[in-house]
């Protein structure tokens, strides 16, 4: 029982309270937006903009560290809490401001941009889902512990950068200058999931701490208040739960398809080259390069995507280099002519090889016929040769025939050169002995 006293003793907060004074004047002071604030924010958005058009994480990071976007959003909840109704609409009217200038600056910034490119961190706050709204809402809980609290560490700064403010409203920017619907929609609603759970934190957090109340509350306005929270709510995060279901099917999906083609896809005669899994139009598309797998050899590849959990997958098998570059019919016309030239070449080699190979084996049968004939012949050696001079060129057979000096004279020399024209066909040949 005392080991549990304690462990709970550790969780109590009352200690390393502020006093209400100190928060209520941080939060105030956070809301307003002119001035030095309106820089910040200004600044802030332009190294965020410039952080997402060059896909720099860091950078990102560096805007997220700078930007005065959480103030307003914390004053939300923190005077719907305790019941500062002047508070919410000054906080209301500063995040519909300070929204506005992030969508404005950061709409002029991608339109002069001469990069447009939609790099993988603008992509990464165009689909949110239902952990965003976890990350958003624990965020928001921290920061509005560590602002009620003396020892705030460096909680404010690492709760700017989870709940990720200021990229979601640069992104919107840019969605906007590229006329890119789909893009503005995704991070505008990434950033209201920011902003809404990051105030229902700051509202809960409060009344946990029993921040007292600074006007108390009529009963039938707070009933109506409780009940549009809840409304807005709710109105959030039930896409958010949509889009997280879908993204934890697709990477179910997306570790079953993996997991066929690694034990399914290998084909006698064929090498897998390159494969692609789309689980939103639900394909498997593999290039096979190797001999042409048969109509039987794909349904057999077919039926075994439901042992996966893939019936409603489509297979689609293409084979050959040109599948796996993707060239338009001129592009694929030009590589046809490239292999065929190549094989041309080949065959030419292929041949100048064969005809070599013919020659060694010409030279040793001639050597043997003639051993017969002159048991003292020591070598022979018959070659194509080319004769060249300033107006012609012309080919002939050259001989070399080792024998001993006593075994030579003019008769025998003319008999072998008159034997060799007659077996090789030819009156173009020279013989040095």
């Amino acid at each position: 029982m005392m080991f549990f006293k304690r462990l709970l003793v550790r969780f109590r907060l009352k200690k390393e309270k502020e006093d209400f004074e100190t928060v209520d004047s941080n939060i105030e002071n956070g809301i307003a937006f002119r001035g030095t604030n309106l820089w910040i924010l200004i600044f802030a958005i332009f190294i965020a903009s410039l952080g997402l058009n060059v896909n720099s994480t860091a950078v990102i990071i560096g805007a997220m560290l700078i930007s005065p976007l959480m103030g307003p959003i914390m004053g939300m909840g923190y005077s719907l809490a305790v019941n500062d109704l002047s508070m919410l609409r000054r906080s209301w009217s500063s995040y519909l401001y300070a929204t506005t200038v992030s969508l404005v600056t950061s709409t002029v910034y991608f339109t002069i941009s001469p990069l447009s490119e939609a790099h993988s961190e603008i992509l990464a706050r165009t689909s949110p889902n239902i952990y965003d709204v976890l990350i958003a809402l624990f965020g928001g809980l921290a920061g509005m512990l560590a602002t009620t609290s003396r020892l705030k560490g460096n909680v404010i700064p690492g709760v700017a950068i989870a709940t990720a403010l200021m990229p979601p409203l640069c992104t919107a920017g840019y969605g906007i200058a590229s006329m890119e619907p789909a893009y503005f929609f995704g991070a505008i609603y990434l950033f209201l999931i920011n902003s809404v759970f990051i105030a229902l934190a700051t509202l809960l957090t409060s009344r946990l701490l029993k921040i007292p109340y600074k006007h108390l509350p009529d009963e039938r306005a707070e009933k109506r208040a409780k009940r549009a929270i809840l409304i807005i709510t709710i109105v959030t995060v039930l896409p958010s739960i949509y889009f997280g279901y879908d993204l934890v099917v697709q990477n179910r999906q997306l570790k079953q398809a993996n997991e066929f083609i690694q034990k399914e896809t290998a084909m006698p005669n064929d090498y897998l080259l390159k494969q692609e899994i789309d689980t939103d139009s639900k394909t498997i598309s593999l290039v096979y390069g190797g001999a042409d797998m048969s109509d039987e050899q794909k349904q057999e590849l077919e039926d075994k995507l439901k042992d996966y959990g893939l019936k409603d997958y489509q297979l689609n098998i293409r084979q050959g280099f040109s599948s796996l570059l993707g060239k338009s019919e001129v592009e694929s016309g030009q590589m046809a002519m490239a292999i065929r030239e190549s094989e041309r070449e080949i065959q030419f080699l292929r041949s100048r090889v064969d005809s070599l190979t013919g020659r060694n084996d010409l030279s040793q049968q001639l050597f043997l016929e003639l051993k017969t004939q002159y048991p003292d012949l020591n070598s022979l050696s018959v070659n194509k040769a080319v004769t060249v001079s300033d107006s012609t060129a012309y080919d002939f057979w050259m001989a070399v025939i080792d024998l001993p000096s006593a075994h030579q004279d003019a008769p025998m020399q003319q008999r072998i050169n008159n034997w060799l024209k007659a077996r090789l066909e030819t009156d173009s040949i020279r013989v040095v002995y």
